[in-house]
């Protein structure tokens, strides 16, 4: 056998080289294949997509931070189930959409647990309990709620309640939605429109500040099935994650808690009788 090398000529025997032991190698080796194993994208920090205009679910304060009842909620749960969570915002008629895309892990936002969005995405266990709908109006106004009819009513877009009057009352009034609700009873406050439809809880909020201008009206309107966590249908181990803490919330009344301190007309619950 003649081996080449620079400016020589070797004879000699065939001969098989050997590779040089590279003990940093082997530790990173050993690294990747223990996180592979361990799951390692859940090392990842999980990222959590809330609104940030609907108070007090969700909001953004002065100084730029994202609060709510939402978001104790969700920190709550990701401390309870070990994992390191981010906030960022993102606008209602995309939430889910963004989601799909990758843009975060989890919608925390009151999102209402319904058939067509499960056709979509899953959920967790609900953590707010099912919200009934009703109207907001200005006190001083009258309607027949048995058979409403040449009114302007708002609703934010892709809400259970913009669903619901496009169902139900199209026919008859002119519905108007907007980008957040808070958007639509300004619009109300300057006499644009007749009615806001809303959750029943947002619309408590509302009524209390309003200084005696705003009233709750007409019927309690079930609609969805309380309010979950939005997760890609892929996701099953964070959507398994998520739900234990959150059973566990539950059972020790901690959700309870946090559930009558932003919404203290409720009352002290339970609101999830096991």
């Amino acid at each position: 056998m003649r081996y080449v090398w620079p400016n020589a000529v070797i004879d000699g025997p065939a001969f098989t080289p050997k590779t040089r032991s590279n003990p940093l190698r082997r530790l990173i080796l050993a690294a990747a294949a223990v996180f592979a194993l361990s799951g390692g994208a859940l090392a990842d920090p999980v990222r959590l997509a809330t609104e940030g205009a609907y108070p007090p679910f969700n909001f953004v304060d002065d100084s730029g931070k994202i609060g709510g009842f939402d978001v104790d909620v969700g920190n709550e749960l990701c401390k309870r189930a070990g994992l390191e969570c981010t906030w960022q915002t993102n606008e209602w008629d995309t939430l889910i959409a963004n989601l799909q895309a990758g843009n975060y892990d989890a919608i925390i936002a009151d999102m209402t647990i319904t058939d067509e969005r499960e056709k979509t995405i899953d959920f967790t266990k609900p953590y707010f309990p099912p919200d009934p709908s009703t109207y907001i109006s200005q006190a001083a106004t009258t309607y027949d709620y048995t058979a409403l009819s040449g009114l302007k009513i708002g609703a934010q877009s892709g809400t259970i309640q913009a669903n619901y009057l496009d169902q139900t009352l199209k026919a008859a009034n002119t519905i108007v939605t907007y980008a957040t609700v808070d958007q639509a009873v300004a619009d109300l406050n300057a006499g644009n429109l007749n009615l806001v439809l809303a959750e029943g809880s947002y619309v408590g909020e509302q009524v209390a500040g309003s200084n005696g201008a705003l009233k709750a009206d007409g019927p309690d309107i079930p609609i969805g099935d309380g309010a979950g966590i939005g997760v890609r249908k892929a996701d099953t181990d964070l959507k398994g994650k998520l739900d234990a803490a959150l059973a566990a919330m539950k059972a020790d009344g901690s959700l309870d808690a946090l559930i009558a301190k932003y919404f203290p007309d409720m009352g002290a619950g339970p609101y999830f009788p096991q």
